[in-house]
């Protein structure tokens, strides 16, 4: 294995550790109204398990409300039921043409759970990034017993370091701007 591929492997390895922190921090309600509040919810449509947003349009007309747009109205009483029971914990209101979620002020205190779920995830991509770099450096120690000459190997694991600070850096920016979208009211 030679210096590049070691380091592509982790830059590659440490992208996706950030990307999954970004995708995980979207499905965080920090008390605006978010399409993606109801990413989990599974809808039965038709004999066959579908997000809501595969039943009906899912729009946003304001910064408390998401509007479902059911694209059968049978399927109102389903997509409530789902929401329901999905334990999001908005509750849907039916006007019998389209469902009303209407997002409540955060609390404090709920902001100060959100922003500790918040930090748990970071945590997790930090560890995710720590193991990379781990996995790179023994990377590096390998192919140095198996003829990499020592001063290529020992720069390869420096530059492992440098890229573990740079994603970490990218990391603590993407959490500070989520806490901060948190605990803004």
């Amino acid at each position: 294995m030679d210096t590049q591929t070691i380091l592509n492997d982790a830059t590659g390895r440490m992208q996706k550790a950030i990307d999954h922190l970004e995708e995980e921090l979207l499905n965080v309600r920090a008390g605006k109204a978010s399409p993606n509040a109801l990413n989990g919810v599974m809808v039965d449509y038709f004999g066959s398990q579908v997000p809501v947003s595969g039943a009906a349009s899912v729009t946003v007309p304001d910064a408390k409300t998401i509007l479902i747009q059911p694209w059968d109205k049978n399927m109102l009483r389903p997509i409530e039921k789902a929401i329901i029971d999905s334990n999001i914990g908005l509750t849907p209101s039916n006007n019998g043409e389209q469902i009303r979620l209407s997002i409540p002020p955060l609390t404090e205190e709920r902001r100060k759970e959100l922003v500790k779920q918040v930090r748990s995830e970071a945590e997790t991509a930090r560890i995710s990034l720590r193991n990379a770099r781990r996995d790179a450096v023994d990377a590096f120690k390998k192919a140095q017993k198996e003829g990499m000459p020592e001063d290529e190997s020992k720069d390869g694991e420096t530059q492992s370091q440098k890229l573990l600070e740079k994603f970490s850096k990218v990391l603590e920016e993407v959490l500070a701007k989520k806490e901060k979208e948190i605990m803004t009211v």
